[in-house]
């Protein structure tokens, strides 16, 4: 995990994409003076080193006017990162990276600057698609192929997938399309004077942008709004937890935005003579570049095989469900609702053959998961070495952030099953009631159960409790990590999710089986979170999924699910690692694995979700069957 910025400040105003000519009319209002009310380079440090505390880097390059660079340093003289590009300069280049080092046999610090001058900022892991040894840092091996990209100037200017040159090499567009799993970067390519930057397909790292205004002229990327500037930014009030749905109302126009998912590039070759010129700087835009992967393409467009059953699924159960009713959930029985029990029985790698307990469709779910999980927990050499100075009882470097629901006891389970035995597995769990909250009560049948599947594990449930009336200085500061997001249900979700990344809670001895069963204070030093986002939405288990299908049968089901996989990466992905990160923790979540979204979509929609039954029954079907 990292936090990484961009500050590009001089003669070049940058626009998105489209938005040339209306900026062109407009820039006369955009000041060049480093007055303004912009961020600053080191407030951007201090919101960043909090995501990557084992290290922090900046590095600067100054370019003329055709993208020569004029000189190079670091930021420890304490600039303010807003201009001074200097007399014979158009444009200055501020990179940021902090570091939280899980990956690699040595500390890589960042940004990264390769024998050519070109410069890398990283935020995310690669489990696919490019290869990255056990003991090889993600950041080293995604320069190393970025390096041997192909610079033509055709590749930041068009959209156009052919080169001319006879170079062979890749562009940085194709590159970054094969790469699986959650990214978000910064990347200035030395050849061809060109700045690309970029989020994965469903923005599972947070990226902000600024586009330049009339207060603030200069061009910033950003893993997260500094405090203080989020806080200038809104004038909310919070008080406690309101159900208001929007504080949109009194929140003035945002300085921040979430940068759409996708790959990007500015080309700073030649830029007095390549783009528009206007009375207070030449116009830069943006260009939005296609994903040069078919199969990532089919995932994003996010279309489904099968859809509406026949007349006779309508009235026949498929024949390969044949469902033992070895899990109980809320849908079973009265009784078992109530008190909020699941059994759940994982096959193991043994019998994932015997097709008499599970389906199919449930059996190639539950494959994907697994995999997906090891693939998120698999210990490299780097990470090894700092567990090696805790003793055994004190190792737990995974947590799962746990409410003892489906989907959060599927992922505990699966991770049972992923690392070495003697490690110590935290689930955390966040109330605002105490024990009688009712995720308190079924993360404490849920403990019971995993238990019972898994008898020699250490399992710590860290009991984080808190009341509403003491939230007040951590609600400012979660409202300025869920920044651009402005809504009273993001500051619920976020400062659940940023208490539980804390990790700072009590363990009941007696009930986690410990040989002292007194009630303690504890604090989970796990680095790595595992989180559940995605099974909703892929799985149809909110209520809207249901009201949805009741209106519109199937299709209206359909698309109402595509909707929701198709803006998470607005509604909750950075939000949620925003929240996460700011504790110098990671977060992974395997239900967005590309393999398992491919999976579910390849499933037909009927056997992902019954809606016709009742509720904690019907919905995320699937789910519930891989459990059997």
């Amino acid at each position: 995990m990292c936090g990484i910025s961009l500050v590009l400040s001089g003669d070049p105003l940058v626009v998105p994409p489209s938005a040339a000519t209306a900026a062109a009319s407009a820039a006369a209002e955009i000041r060049h003076s480093g007055e303004g009310k912009g961020v600053s380079a080191d407030e951007l440090k201090e919101a960043l080193r909090r995501r990557g505390p084992d290290s922090l880097g900046c590095v600067r390059r100054r370019l003329c006017s055709d993208g020569t660079v004029l000189g190079a340093d670091g930021c420890d003289d304490g600039g303010e990162g807003k201009a001074g590009v200097g007399d014979s300069g158009v444009a200055e280049l501020l990179f940021i990276g902090a570091t939280l080092h899980l990956r690699g046999a040595q500390p890589v610090a960042q940004p990264l600057v390769s024998p050519s001058g070109s410069i890398l900022v990283y935020n995310g892991e690669i489990y696919g698609g490019i290869e990255v040894a056990d003991d090889e840092n993600d950041t080293q091996a995604l320069l190393s192929s970025l390096e041997s990209c192909c610079s033509c100037d055709c590749h930041a200017l068009s959209r156009d997938k052919t080169c001319s040159c006879a170079s062979g090499g890749k562009s940085v567009p194709q590159i970054l399309s094969t790469i699986k799993g959650p990214w978000a970067l910064i990347y200035w390519q030395m050849d061809s004077n060109t700045i690309w930057f970029g989020r994965d397909a469903f923005g599972r790292r947070s990226l902000l942008v600024h586009w330049p205004t009339s207060d603030d002229s200069h061009f910033v990327l950003s893993s997260v709004a500094p405090p203080s500037f989020a806080r200038n930014n809104s004038d909310a009030t919070v008080n406690g937890f309101m159900p208001d749905p929007d504080i949109s109302d009194c929140t003035k126009a945002s300085y921040w935005e979430e940068l759409p998912c996708g790959i990007h590039s500015i080309h700073m070759k030649n830029i007095r003579k390549n783009v528009t010129c206007a009375k207070e700087g030449w116009i830069v835009e943006v260009n939005t570049h296609e994903w040069m992967d078919s199969s990532l393409n089919k995932l994003i467009q996010w279309e489904r095989r099968l859809t509406v059953p026949s007349i006779e699924k309508s009235f026949v159960d498929g024949g390969n469900h044949h469902l033992s009713q070895n899990f109980v959930s809320s849908g079973e029985s009265e009784e078992n609702n109530k008190n909020g029990v699941m059994k759940i029985d994982l096959l193991s790698n043994s019998s994932l053959c015997s097709a008499n307990c599970i389906t199919q469709s449930a059996n190639k779910v539950l494959v994907a998961l697994r995999e997906s999980v090891m693939l998120r927990t698999k210990m490299n050499t780097l990470f090894q070495g700092g567990l090696n100075k805790l003793r055994d009882k004190e190792l737990a470097p995974i947590a799962v952030l746990f409410s003892g629901g489906l989907d959060s006891m599927i992922l505990a389970a699966l991770l049972d099953q992923c690392i070495d035995p003697k490690w110590t597995i935290d689930l955390l769990n966040v109330s605002f009631d105490g024990q009688l909250a009712p995720d308190r009560i079924s993360a404490m049948a849920g403990l019971r159960e995993l238990q019972r599947i898994s008898p020699l594990r250490r399992w710590h449930l860290v009991e984080i409790d808190t009341a509403l009336t003491d939230l007040n200085g951590e609600s400012e500061h979660v409202m300025s990590l869920i920044h651009p997001s402005n809504t009273y249900m993001d500051l619920n979700i976020g400062i659940a999710l940023w208490l539980a990344a804390g990790g700072d809670g009590w363990v009941d001895g007696s009930a986690c089986l410990m040989q002292d069963g007194s009630r303690h204070k504890y604090k989970s030093k796990s680095r790595v979170l595992i989180v559940g986002s995605g099974a909703d939405e892929q799985c149809a288990g909110y209520g809207r999924h249901r009201t949805k299908y009741r209106l519109g049968g199937w299709n209206a089901l359909n698309e109402e699910m595509r909707l929701d996989v198709q803006r998470i990466w607005k509604r909750n992905m950075g939000r949620d690692d925003r929240c996460i990160s700011d504790h110098g923790k990671e977060a992974r979540f395997p239900f967005l694995d590309e393999n398992v979204i491919k999976t579910l979509l390849d499933i037909p929609l009927w056997e992902i979700a019954k809606l016709d039954e009742p509720v904690g029954k019907g919905d995320k079907k699937i789910l519930r069957e891989v459990c059997t």
